[in-house]
């Protein structure tokens, strides 16, 4: 099983660079940056993790940038998006910018995805809520169709365009994993559908050790072969029982969370975390 960190990098937390550098010297395969571009004052969404909305979301950083600057100071570490909010990007200008990390970084990306919970931040993009996740599948398909073919066209009813052509490709063939975020049954189902991956967040009214069986049945009933879809776990406790729980029901990678803080609260803490991968 492998482990990865993930944080809300501020100006207030620990460096990206620093952190992905600390996180690889630990034995740590991956780092994971999420995304919000911003918060609409209006604040009519409620939140799915509770009640208030907690500062890292108004204040984190762009996840691209932030993984250029931990890609030129680890070798090995992956360079993940936890979650990007794929409905709100260009989808030209994404493709663009994971190929490239890709590249610059010798092929260590994986792009995390989901549609976002939002609706006010993804209006203000120009995606309405109740398309979202149509919008989700069509970029996800023009993602793919950019970075494998020399002249690429999508025709769809969120995306469309001509035959272009963009470079660079990304290292990783066919392209850079995506998994794909959300609960159970739905972020199940699209993960079926198009990913690469399944990355819930465990805990959320549902356990992935009872579901994980459930998802496999899925997805050999849609064609796909179930170990080519493995779950990717956010949040993950940190109790030891748990993890080998999580180990034993066939979980591939389990992601910790970290608070957005300084190095003297996040290395100590990033020495606990070690000390479970064993």
């Amino acid at each position: 099983m492998k482990f990865g960190v993930m944080m809300f990098p501020t100006d207030y937390s620990i460096a990206p660079a620093a952190l992905g550098r600390a996180a690889e010297e630990r034995g740590f395969e991956s780092i994971w940056l999420p995304e919000h571009s911003h918060i609409p004052a209006s604040r009519k969404s409620p939140w799915p993790g509770g009640a208030e909305l907690p500062k890292m979301y108004y204040d984190v950083m762009d996840p691209f940038v932030a993984l250029a600057t931990v890609a030129s100071v680890t070798s090995k570490l992956k360079l993940c998006t936890g979650i990007c909010l794929i409905v709100q990007r260009d989808v030209i200008q994404l493709a663009k910018e994971v190929a490239t990390l890709d590249q610059l970084s010798g092929g260590r990306v994986i792009l995390g995805i989901g549609a976002g919970w939002n609706a006010e931040e993804m209006e203000d993009h120009g995606t309405p809520f109740d398309r979202r996740m149509k919008v989700m599948r069509e970029k996800v398909e023009a993602l793919k169709a950019i970075w494998t073919e020399a002249k690429a066209e999508y025709h769809g009813e969120f995306v469309n365009f001509d035959q272009m052509m963009a470079w660079p490709k990304p290292v990783q063939q066919p392209h850079p994993p995506i998994l794909v975020g959300g609960g159970f049954p739905g972020g199940a189902k699209r993960a079926i559908r198009y990913g690469d991956g399944w990355m819930p967040i465990d805990g959320r009214g549902w356990d992935i050790t009872e579901t994980l069986s459930e998802y496999r049945q899925m997805a050999a009933a849609e064609g796909r072969e179930p170990d080519d879809l493995p779950p990717t776990i956010f949040a993950a406790s940190e109790d030891p029982d748990r993890i080998r729980t999580y180990r034993d029901v066939g979980v591939e990678r389990l992601v910790f969370g970290l608070p957005p803080e300084k190095e003297d609260t996040i290395l100590p803490k990033l020495d606990e975390l070690a000390k479970l991968m064993d």
